[in-house]
């Protein structure tokens, strides 16, 4: 007997990384206890831009597993960080970079929330603009109900169901504000399991929309002018941030100190200047900002967390197109470092 075993990887393509993924036959004999029992497998870079057609031979190493909503029974979606062929990470592989990130500052317990936006199409235009025109504003369609401002709820509800049958930590979706437009939740979970879980989930996503014949966009300003772009919201605390309010503080500090707000936003997604104009609830790409339920600012700190005196921050400058191994290992190593010079740990 066999099972399907679709291996799923980040290629290198810039300035934004695509995914890809093709299907191994496994037999019985190598249904591996633990992800790391998988086989290890191997692609043409030359194909993905991660390597030149002369030494063209790529590795992918299995990282996490978990059951596959699409096909079903006993056949696995493998998600796999690629590597050179002397077993290093190759030049794509923003994973590694993570996990040696995460690990030094384990102790401080991070944990993350991360709100995925997304747009889909219909051929060249965003599902529910009608033809040679557009919509009404926006503005009704943000949580709306009803076939006039909804377009794609069973594109999401399968979504959804398929991330959940896949074991996926999804907390949440919603509709969002242009036509179209979704949101999905990934978290609260920890660094490497929030964006491992978030590029499954993105996989799904893409794949789910083939059986309805449209796509999905995580494009940060799919409609140019008064429309909303789409972001990845990021939420994060660390246990400090989660028993003392001076804790939020000073991760908020450390987001705007010295270079780091560029140093942040340069990694946030391409085209995060389009999407970050000051307008449609952002702060500008340039400037840094913090403030309690302020959806204008670089960085909320939501009014629960003031009131409560403890809990997470929302850094609100990640583009839709983020990745989120990047995101997250710069929240971690700014904010971690800073509480760990300032004894908030």
């Amino acid at each position: 007997m066999t099972f399907k075993a679709e291996y799923i990887w980040i290629d290198g393509t810039e300035p934004t990384a695509k995914l890809r993924s093709k299907t191994k036959i496994l037999a019985d004999s190598q249904r591996a206890a633990t992800v790391a029992d998988l086989p290890i497998w191997g692609f043409d870079g030359s194909s993905t831009n991660q390597a030149e057609g002369h030494a063209s031979d790529r590795v992918l190493k299995p990282v996490a597993s978990y059951p596959d909503p699409i096909r079903g029974g006993d056949d696995i979606l493998v998600l796999c960080e690629v590597l050179d062929i002397d077993m290093t990470p190759h030049a794509s592989n923003t994973r590694a970079a993570l996990a040696e990130v995460s690990e030094r500052y384990a102790a401080q317990e991070s944990i993350f929330g991360i709100e995925q936006e997304y747009t889909f199409f219909k051929g060249a235009r965003p599902l529910g603009f009608p033809e040679g025109g557009f919509p009404a504003a926006q503005g009704g369609y943000y949580c709306g109900v009803g076939a006039d401002e909804i377009f794609g709820r069973d594109v999401v509800e399968a979504h959804l169901d398929n991330c959940l049958k896949a074991g996926l930590g999804i907390s949440g979706i919603n509709a969002e504000v242009m036509p179209g437009q979704w949101e999905f939740q990934v978290g609260p979970l920890s660094p490497l399991e929030v964006s491992d879980q978030l590029w499954v989930a993105r996989w799904l996503l893409y794949r789910t929309a083939e059986d309805f014949g449209v796509s999905a966009t995580l494009d940060p300003k799919p409609v140019k002018g008064d429309w909303n772009g789409a972001g990845a919201h990021t939420n994060f605390s660390t246990k400090a941030m989660r028993e003392r309010y001076d804790a939020i503080i000073t991760a908020c500090e450390s987001l705007g100190e010295g270079s780091k707000p560029m140093d942040h936003v340069k990694n946030y997604g391409a085209g995060i200047d389009d999407r970050l104009t000051g307008l449609h609830e952002t702060a500008p790409w340039n400037e840094y900002s913090y403030g309690v339920s302020d959806r204008g600012a670089s960085v909320r700190i939501p009014w629960q967390v003031e009131k409560d005196g403890k809990g997470y921050i929302e850094d609100r400058r990640p583009n839709a197109n983020v990745d989120p191994y990047v995101v997250t290992r710069l929240m971690v190593d700014t904010c971690c470092s800073a509480l760990e010079k300032a004894g908030q740990v």
